[in-house]
């Protein structure tokens, strides 16, 4: 093409000036780029500075899998599974009792008292699949009611809220008696339902005194409910806590029985270690 027939043609001149600054700014961008006059500043309160090579990159994890009503999701790869399908060896009883839930077609059934786990947990992020009683009984909290206890103490309540209301504080998602969640994403009764969870625990200083509160960040169902929510003490039904009681930062996961046959299946959490 000459340049007379750009002229005449305005598209095909707008087509080439297009395609000269496109190449150019392919040309600059293969060039390499000249190294920092100055040192790099360091990032507030690390010993890092910004874009630093020699920073320790981070451990690679192979991701697991999602769930589908038929399997359950399957962990990443540096996950502690703590309810795999087979056995409860991993939970006991506040006494320290084997855990009595028995395994149903590769789930563990609610049943006498609460289990939480032998292990001792942080900052985490846990996974827990269950599902509803079906065909649903009762209305209210008397409808499916269980409850994921971070640190033993910290509760996601666990309810079948599907076309079921109740007090918007203990339905499904709510950390229970502070913060409901930011939508219902319940699904039928029956159907496997999943909670992913973000946990920070509190911090404590060198005389057992809560320093800063614990944080959670819940997906229910894949949907955003709890947004690093602060947690304003243990939860109880009826009562506003706060953390005179708490003089540590770490504790089991515990899973509650409400005298609802609540299944649960693929529980796994992973330690949350912070980057360097």
């Amino acid at each position: 093409m000459n340049i007379l027939t750009v002229k005449s043609h305005p598209f095909s001149l707008c087509r080439f000036i297009l395609l000269v600054v496109v190449g150019c700014a392919s040309a600059l961008a293969q060039q390499p780029a000249e190294p920092h006059k100055e040192p790099l500043p360091f990032l507030p309160g690390s010993k890092w500075r910004v874009n630093d090579v020699t920073r320790p990159a981070p451990p690679i994890v192979t991701p697991g899998t999602f769930s589908t009503p038929d399997a359950a999701a399957r962990p990443p790869s540096d996950a502690i599974v703590l309810f795999d399908g087979t056995d409860t060896s991993l939970w006991e009883t506040a006494k320290g009792e084997p855990a009595p839930w028995k395994i149903e077609d590769g789930a563990m059934v609610t049943a006498k008292t609460d289990i939480q786990t032998k292990q001792k947990f942080g900052d985490i992020q846990v996974h827990v699949e269950y599902a509803e009683p079906t065909p649903p009984v009762g209305d209210s909290q008397n409808r499916g009611n269980s409850g994921v206890f971070l640190m033993g103490m910290f509760e996601i309540q666990v309810l079948d809220n599907y076309n079921n209301p109740t007090y918007p504080d203990g339905q499904a998602g709510a950390v229970y008696a502070q913060t409901p969640p930011m939508a219902n994403a319940c699904r039928p009764p029956g159907e496997w339902q999943v909670y992913d969870i973000g946990f920070t625990t509190p911090r404590v200083d060198a005389q057992g005194k809560v320093i800063t509160p614990a944080y959670v960040t819940v997906f229910h169902n894949g949907v955003l409910v709890q947004n690093h929510t602060e947690i304003h003490g243990p939860t109880i039904h009826g009562h506003l806590t706060d953390y005179n009681t708490v003089h540590v930062s770490e504790g089991p996961l515990k899973l509650q029985y409400h005298k609802n046959a609540v299944r649960f299946r693929s529980v796994w959490v992973r330690p949350l270690i912070p980057p360097q």
